[in-house]
């Protein structure tokens, strides 16, 4: 049987992100299964895309998730983050309002 998933490695970042934004890359990495360098790159991407902003706390990074983002793909973009967390977790979505 194959391994794969049906979310990719940038899913599963910024799920853990939303719910641990002050996770570091490392535990990010080792939660998700792939490299550190892996993590800086989707955490890039997720950034320069608009679904993440980064904060500087220290020596440590705070992540703030744009919930109202759209997904990227033309097939889910009427649908943003919020709503995708929403349906994966109901009523385990990271309320942001405050």
């Amino acid at each position: 049987m194959s391994a794969w998933t049906f979310l990719s490695n940038h899913a599963h970042v910024l799920i853990l992100i939303c719910h641990h934004p002050d996770l570091r890359m490392r535990d990010i990495a080792d939660r998700v299964d792939i490299t550190e360098r892996a993590v800086q790159r989707i955490v890039h991407d997720l950034v320069e895309a608009g679904f993440l902003s980064i904060m500087k706390e220290g020596r440590r990074n705070h992540y703030t998730p744009n919930l109202d983002a759209h997904l990227r793909h033309p097939l889910e973009s009427g649908a943003t983050i919020g709503q995708l967390l929403q349906g994966l977790e109901p009523g385990l979505a990271p309320d942001m309002t405050g």
